[in-house]
């Protein structure tokens, strides 16, 4: 009784969130919108013009594409991670964010693989992937594993609203329009949160959870594997797949710090999301940080001791024409966080939150150094020796795209918040009663 009391008053606290947009909300999706829209139109330029607007050739075949494609896949990964993680640990204090890291997962998961298909000069030819594709090819592996997490990360994002999606069928007091309520009524499957249901769900819920986990473990290792048995400088280790799943959690903890934070501010969730989420949250950032610093020094440390020709070069590029982003990447975006959350007094919200964005940035340079220098120092020596098309610079096509992938991730946030309350209010009990237990008196 206690638990139905607590969510119905939670529902009515967020129910003018879901309810009503103020006018900042109606400008910040209207804004959103417009920047989708410029990207529409730089797709439109790009198809109809063909790559040479873009600064992709021959040599640099990738760029800010496959970057922001190996960005949002990381931030999902993190996303399955955190949440399949903290509540297979039944963390107490996962429950006002974790929703946050579930919408993480899925949004990323849907927006990343668009910017692969705009690295293909070819659309029409994306259905022989499926069609004639070689399991040889880790470009197959890649299909199939990614097709694999958007299904498992959709079950389990579902099986985490349900409880949440019957109460709002329920709740009398939630003014929305016919076609939403029908919608929660729909999607409830007729849960009502009896003994037998809350049962199946919380074992449905477990094994999906860990099945994230290892999916996500897997999908991001076959996306290191791609550049790994690649026989290119600077791809070619060992220890690529690691390196990325740590990097990929990392940065996607400061994406969930980054999130907390925004709708915290937005909705006035300073009740429900305190300082002690934060430095839990950033506690995992540090630890994650420090993981990644050390691959890094090793991945570095290696290649330069070893003082292979083609390595040797590589690095020579990476501190001639990349020092700034090399210095912001490597040692900015691993002290920092290592620093504010490290120090007691500074362990502010603020703070914390500014070390994440530091985070994020840092980890998006860190995919853009592991990508376009290794095109730009080639076994073969560049024939043509115009500068542009030895050197990759994005086009603006290529930062509208990637500005309208970035919208969309933030519009589907909203929207999902606007439809399902950010914050979980429903809460399925940890040891629920089994049908047939007696109560002793």
């Amino acid at each position: 009784m206690s638990d139905t009391v607590n969510s119905d008053k939670l529902l009515r606290e967020f129910a003018p969130q879901i309810e009503r947009t103020s006018k900042f909300g109606k400008l910040w999706i209207a804004f959103l919108c417009v920047v989708i829209c410029y990207g529409w139109f730089a797709l439109y330029w790009q198809v109809s013009r063909g790559h040479i607007v873009t600064g992709m050739r021959d040599n640099v075949v990738w760029g800010v594409y496959i970057v922001n494609f190996i960005f949002f896949m990381g931030i999902s990964y993190a996303g399955a991670l955190i949440s399949g993680t903290l509540h297979l640990f039944h963390s107490e204090w996962r429950k006002p964010i974790i929703r946050m890291a579930e919408f993480i997962t899925i949004i990323s998961l849907l927006i990343g693989p668009c910017f692969i298909m705009l690295c293909v000069g070819r659309l029409d030819r994306l259905p022989n992937l499926i069609l004639f594709g070689r399991i040889q090819s880790p470009i197959t592996w890649d299909v199939i594993a990614i097709s694999t997490d958007i299904f498992g990360c959709l079950l389990f994002l579902y099986l985490a609203l349900l409880r949440d999606l019957g109460k709002m069928r329920d709740f009398t007091e939630l003014k929305v329009p016919q076609w939403q309520k029908k919608m929660y009524k729909i999607l409830a499957l007729g849960y009502t949160g009896t003994a037998d249901q809350q049962l199946r769900l919380k074992r449905a819920t477990d094994v999906m959870a860990g099945m994230v986990i290892a999916i996500a473990i897997i999908v991001y290792s076959v996306l290191a594997w791609i550049f790994s048995v690649t026989l290119q400088p600077g791809w070619h280790s060992t220890i690529f797949g690691p390196y990325f799943v740590i990097a990929a959690v990392y940065s996607g903890t400061g994406v969930l710090i980054v999130a907390m934070y925004v709708f915290r501010k937005a909705y006035h969730l300073e009740e429900h999301i305190t300082l002690q989420h934060f430095v839990n949250v950033g506690v995992i950032m540090l630890v994650l940080g420090a993981f990644f610093g050390y691959f890094t020094f090793s991945e570095y440390l290696t290649k330069w001791y070893g003082s292979e020709k083609n390595d040797e070069q590589l690095i020579q590029v990476l501190l001639k024409n990349y020092f700034n982003l090399f210095i912001l990447s490597n040692y900015v975006g691993v002290l920092v966080p290592l620093i504010v959350v490290g120090f007691r007094k500074l362990r502010t919200i603020n703070n914390i939150t500014i070390a994440a964005v530091i985070v994020v940035i840092a980890l998006w340079i860190n995919r853009y150094l592991i990508v376009v220098p290794t095109l730009e120092t080639p076994y073969l020596p560049i024939q043509d020796a115009r500068a542009a098309w030895q050197l990759y610079h994005a086009t603006w096509v290529e930062w509208a795209l990637t500005a309208a992938g970035a919208a969309m991730f933030c519009l589907l946030f909203t929207i999902g918040s606007k439809l399902i309350p950010i914050v979980q209010v429903s809460d399925l009990k940890e040891e629920p009663e089994q049908p047939g237990d007696l109560h002793l008196m």
